[in-house]
């Protein structure tokens, strides 16, 4: 992912667009430092909850847009910058879910629009730097496991700081943890077995 192709928040850009108030040139210019430092951390964690790298990016700008207007309420004492912008995520993402929930139960219209609806939808772009039998194994996580490895290994927080954001116990965080990647890990050997089984009987 091209840092542009996520839309870079500067010093009075995208200010009218995102609906934000004016930022003075300071405010805008460590909004703009918070971003070249956090962007591949909130970019991360959607890539981690998302099925393709044209909704992670356009998720991750959501973030900082809505992170932009938020900018003069931030308060460094009370989280760092970047568990506050993965709580931000973690709304945008779950906004994600409830719209797309709508969208696929809207009624199919008749004739030529219902079968364009159903037979022409565009295919998802892979790549977000996910293998596909990781995703897979992803998708067999629960929520809240999928969830954490998210805010771990995409988002790059600690326990600590994981345990902050989602109000569950550092000792919970550090046992859904290590649950979930024993649980990856056996996907991805089952998954390994299987290739390989297949290749035999094709060989």
């Amino acid at each position: 992912m091209e840092t542009d192709s996520v839309g870079r928040v500067e010093a009075g850009h995208r200010v009218k667009e995102a609906g934000a108030k004016p930022v003075r040139q300071d405010a805008a210019a460590a909004f703009a430092q918070l971003y070249d430092e956090h962007v591949w951390n909130v970019y991360g964690f959607f890539g981690y909850r998302v099925r393709s790298r044209e909704e992670a990016e356009d998720l991750t700008q959501l973030t900082f847009e809505r992170a932009l207007r938020a900018w003069n309420r931030f308060d460094s004492n009370r989280a760092g910058a970047r568990t506050w912008l993965l709580a931000i995520a973690q709304n945008v993402l779950v906004d994600h879910y409830r719209t797309d929930r709508s969208a696929r139960h809207e009624p199919i219209l008749e004739g030529e629009a219902g079968e364009a609806r159903l037979g022409h939808a565009e295919p998802r772009e892979h790549g977000l730097g996910l293998s596909p039998e990781l995703e897979a194994a992803l998708a067999r996580l629960g929520g809240r496991a999928r969830e954490l490895i998210a805010l771990r290994y995409g988002g790059d927080l600690n326990a600590p700081e994981i345990a902050e954001l989602t109000g569950l116990s550092v000792a919970n965080v550090h046992q859904i943890l290590s649950r979930s990647l024993r649980k990856l890990q056996a996907e991805l050997e089952g998954s390994v077995g299987t290739q390989s089984r297949r290749r035999a009987v094709g060989s």
